[in-house]
């Protein structure tokens, strides 16, 4: 099978549904992996041959103007955006904390306009599936089940609960630790709820899936990872420089932590044994703890990009030294499409098969983590056998196309 996919095949296709997909941020731009785990699978249920409704949160935190999504786009999906503010609110995190079992991070998302946005779209349309985009928009699902016969998914990006657990492992400050234990609990006992409440769960990752299980979810089931449509990542050579780069939000815990080990831990023993190399960073929201630590010589600190694949096709090596997290890094699949060497942890290669390392190099400790950046550099060919399984594995297991027509399948046999 060719690795430029996409084409239909009508045999195959399941009835056209109408769908509804609520998410708690627009899906565009497509800049962060949620943004574009969304977006991409809205796409792929439209090559499907299914009719697509966004309903999103407009956030203060990700505000984008609806008129600004190219038509094209549009005339393939109906966006619909609702002006929410979701900023955390201290007081209001306290009394949560005190006095409630549901977490802070789910009941910021409850919105007076964004249940009458529903209301109204349901009154008008018919939908046979609605998807929820991650648990937060949870508190409108009895809504749903007063005002619409439809199917209810639960598509987990990730097994919430797991993040924080991990980030509360490595944390030192006692308070901290409390707290993200605390959530960490909450968030276990919620998507356990959520999961069990709704009449399909969609994990984005095998081992979420085996996670959902073992909370005791039994709820009908079926793993789809976030697809790539490899015609919009074209290979380009690798530039002949000596420079590495890491991209992803800096305001996300997990990313924050993985750089910060990388600093503090893996560039100085890099910089021993190459003085000229470069480290490219790129990320939205830096706090100044991380700033601070950017400014250097052999560091290039980009902020957020206007666009991640061209930032990528320009740098050499990606590093993704994440320690915590759940679901699938998505970056890395960008950027094992697009032909970029990729080293990373046991943490980061999660919900990717590829075990056999040939795709991807894994490096769990400093010394090897470094030693795996030098012999990337220092052997061309090794780089190049690297991508060229990489591409493989994304045109085998990622490609957008034929994982929203499995979707599309099971929903089908579930409605």
């Amino acid at each position: 099978m060719g690795e430029e996919t996409g084409s239909r095949n009508p045999e195959i296709l399941p009835e056209k549904m109408n769908i509804l997909v609520l998410a708690n941020k627009l899906p565009f731009p497509p800049r962060d992996g949620g943004s574009i785990a969304t977006l991409n699978m809205l796409l792929g249920l439209h090559h499907a041959g299914h009719q697509l409704t966004c309903l999103a949160m407009n956030t203060s935190k990700h505000p984008f103007p609806l008129e600004q999504i190219p038509q094209e786009l549009q005339n393939k999906i109906h966006f619909l955006g609702v002006e929410c503010d979701t900023s955390l609110r201290p007081l209001r995190l306290l009394i949560n904390l005190l006095f409630s079992n549901t977490p802070y991070i789910a009941e910021r998302f409850k919105s007076k306009s964004y249940s009458r946005a529903l209301h109204g779209l349901l009154q008008a349309e018919s939908f046979e599936i609605i998807q929820f985009e991650g648990p937060y928009l949870f508190s409108y699902l009895e809504q749903i089940r007063k005002e619409s016969p439809a199917r209810i998914s639960l598509r987990a990006h990730n097994a919430e609960h797991l993040i924080w657990q991990r980030i509360c492992l490595k944390e030192n400050s006692p308070v901290k630790k409390y707290y993200f234990r605390n959530l960490a609990r909450r968030l276990q006992t919620f998507e356990c709820m959520v999961s069990n409440r709704v009449d399909m769960l969609i994990p984005i990752s095998e081992k979420d899936e085996a996670i959902f299980r073992e909370l005791g979810t039994f709820t009908p089931m079926l793993t789809i990872p976030t697809g790539l449509n490899l015609a919009e990542y074209p290979l380009t050579e690798i530039p002949g420089d000596s420079s590495i780069f890491f991209i992803g939000a800096l305001d996300w815990l997990p990313n924050q932590e993985g750089l910060t080990w990388f600093l503090d831990h893996v560039f100085d023993l890099l910089l021993e044994e190459l003085p000229e190399i470069r480290l490219h960073v790129a990320g939205r929201n830096a706090p100044e703890s991380i700033r601070k630590k950017l400014v250097h010589r052999n560091i290039i600190f980009h902020g957020e990009v206007e666009d991640a694949r061209t930032f990528m096709q320009s740098k050499g090596i990606m590093v993704a030294p994440l320690l915590s997290g759940s679901g699938l890094r998505i970056k890395i699949l960008e950027a094992m499409a697009l032909g970029r060497p990729v080293v990373t942890t046991s943490t980061g290669i999660e919900g990717i098969p590829a075990e056999n390392l040939r795709s991807v190099m894994l490096g769990d400790d400093p010394q090897s983590f470094k030693s795996l950046l030098l012999k990337l550099i220092n052997d061309p060919e090794m780089s190049a056998r690297m991508v060229a399984e990489a591409r493989k594995l994304i045109s085998q297991e990622f490609d957008t196309f034929r994982l929203s027509l499995r979707l599309s399948q099971f929903y089908k046999a579930q409605a």
